[in-house]
């Protein structure tokens, strides 16, 4: 037996412990732990009523409720599902391809860019002075019309003067987050899923779990600057990079929209 153990049995076991891991990590980040354990139990019976113990009438029926409860599961963690699908996408190793392929919005030249990265920079410098609280979400790859329609559509170019109005704090629109897409200031006040990890240092506000929040969701920078103490971070791919200067802000800016 051991002789008929190859090179094949050996990444199957590997690409089968890869899946469960995967699956294990997205159950525990949507906190749904519990039921991952429960499928995978099941999953375990079934493997022993069927293939070892050989029986046929309980491994039918449980057959049947497997290939019924794979559709529930898809139904059930829809959401999920999609999350996890827009990080594989989203992730470093797939830039290249997107490109290749040209995925997602197109970037304008040094220049161009630039002139929407400066206005950004340029209005959180001067909020921070102020200690006004902002949170701007700037759209790569992944689509973000279904945040936007939560907020107030604008539609208008990149201006430091109307991002510091909008998180004005009398501003009806201060509290929500604003959305840059396609190099335009899309919409204000939108509303964005907060993130539920424990790991977020308690010091972080609202704010920041937001920002947290929509970059597990998408391959969006999310920016945000404190009301408490002005200091300015940005999200990206699910962690933060605090205490932001202005040069190193620039530099984040243009390093992940070029």
């Amino acid at each position: 037996m051991f002789f008929e153990f190859g090179i094949k049995d050996i990444i199957d076991i590997v690409l089968v412990a890869l899946m469960l891991f995967y699956a294990y990590r997205l159950m525990k980040e949507s906190r749904s732990l519990n039921v991952f354990m429960g499928i995978l139990l099941f999953v375990v019976l079934w493997l022993i009523v069927s293939q070892v113990l050989e029986m046929k009438l309980l491994g039918s029926i449980m057959d049947k409720v497997l290939s019924v409860g794979v559709i529930g599961v898809v139904i059930l963690f829809q959401e999920d599902i999609r999350k996890f699908l827009y990080n594989v996408g989203a992730h470093q190793s797939m830039r290249g391809l997107r490109r290749l392929f040209s995925i997602g919005e197109k970037k304008g030249d040094k220049e161009q860019l630039k002139r929407v990265i400066m206005p950004i920079v340029m209005a959180c410098m001067a909020m921070s002075k102020k200690r006004v609280g902002a949170l701007i979400v700037i759209q790569r790859a992944t689509p973000l019309d279904d945040i936007v329609a939560t907020g107030e559509i604008i539609d208008a170019r990149v201006n430091q003067q109307l991002i510091e109005n909008i998180f004005f704090k009398n501003s009806p629109l201060h509290d929500g987050a604003m959305i840059i897409s396609h190099q335009r200031l899309r919409a204000a006040g939108c509303i964005l899923p907060v993130s539920h990890d424990l790991n977020i240092p308690k010091e972080l506000g609202l704010r920041h779990r937001a920002a947290l929040g929509i970059t597990h969701e998408s391959d969006c920078v999310a920016i945000v600057v404190s009301e408490e103490t002005g200091g300015i971070s940005v999200a990206i791919r699910s962690s933060f990079q605090l205490r932001l200067s202005a040069e190193k802000l620039e530099s984040i800016l243009t390093q992940e929209l070029a």
